[in-house]
């Protein structure tokens, strides 16, 4: 998998993991680098067959293999332990490395995700997945940021928002990565195992996310051994980009929270 590392290069700099959405592609951490590069070493990476990740994505792919794909890229990255940020699809993958390889994880960051798929949530994905089935993948990355961004935000936006679109268009995801991907977050339920997890995991919601309701970050958190809940009220799905003066020192405050074990020397190689 494509990967970039950034920041600090001691053997004292605690490694911090980013992994994003279903957009599967590291460009999504920008608003944060600049601040997480003055404390840590930083991975972003992108995902299996998104970005420059190239290659196919086989029917029956699963969260796990997502999670099992990011502890390869650790272990070849020389990485024995880290702290995991993951938006949405990225928090399911944490979610999945912290109960399969738990000695992998310092801390955990959820932004928007759950334990079991809601109503809401699924509802979205199904219109998001008959677009890009039915009309095609212009029409699902035109629809995609009425997902992601407040309303006022979007009429903001609308010159960079057509960037973005152009940008998108030229390069999207194999169609058949991107449903295969889908289906594997649709089937991923942790409800019943969540009580495994011993990482200590901070569920991150916003409570104008539109795609996944702010009770699920709720439920997420009560469910695990070691979960605390913190809520923004103002940035929707993506309020990492839309909102990121509130979220970047809420996120900076759980990681130095949590920092302290050593960590190891890291190959910079990429």
């Amino acid at each position: 998998m494509y990967y970039k590392v950034s920041g600090k290069n001691s053997a004292e700099a605690e490694t911090v993991v980013l992994s994003s959405g279903l957009g599967g592609v590291h460009g999504f951490w920008q608003p944060q680098m600049a601040m997480l590069n003055a404390h840590f070493h930083v991975v972003v990476y992108d995902q299996r067959g998104t970005g420059s990740s190239h290659g196919s994505i086989p029917a029956g792919y699963r969260m796990e293999d997502m999670a099992d794909e990011l502890a390869g890229l650790l272990n070849d990255l020389h990485i024995e332990r880290c702290h995991l940020i993951g938006h949405a699809l990225g928090g399911i993958i944490g979610l999945h490395l912290a109960r399969r390889y738990p000695s992998l994880l310092h801390s955990l960051v959820v932004i928007n995700g759950w334990a079991q798929l809601n109503s809401q949530t699924r509802r979205c994905f199904e219109v998001r997945q008959n677009l890009l089935l039915n009309s095609g993948v212009d029409a699902y990355v035109q629809a995609q940021p009425l997902f992601l961004y407040p309303a006022d935000w979007l009429s903001e936006h609308d010159a960079l928002l057509q960037e973005e679109h152009s940008h998108q268009m030229g390069h999207f995801q194999v169609m058949e990565n991107l449903l295969h991907r889908l289906q594997a977050l649709m089937g991923s339920d942790l409800s019943n195992t969540l009580s495994e997890i011993v990482t200590p995991t901070l569920a991150l919601s916003c409570k104008d996310d539109l795609l996944v309701p702010w009770h699920c970050s709720v439920t997420l958190a009560d469910g695990l051994a070691n979960g605390e809940h913190q809520q923004m009220n103002y940035g929707g799905h993506a309020m990492s980009v839309t909102n990121s003066e509130t979220f970047n020192p809420i996120l900076l405050e759980w990681l130095l929270a949590h920092a302290g074990a050593s960590s190891n020397p890291i190959s910079m190689e990429s």
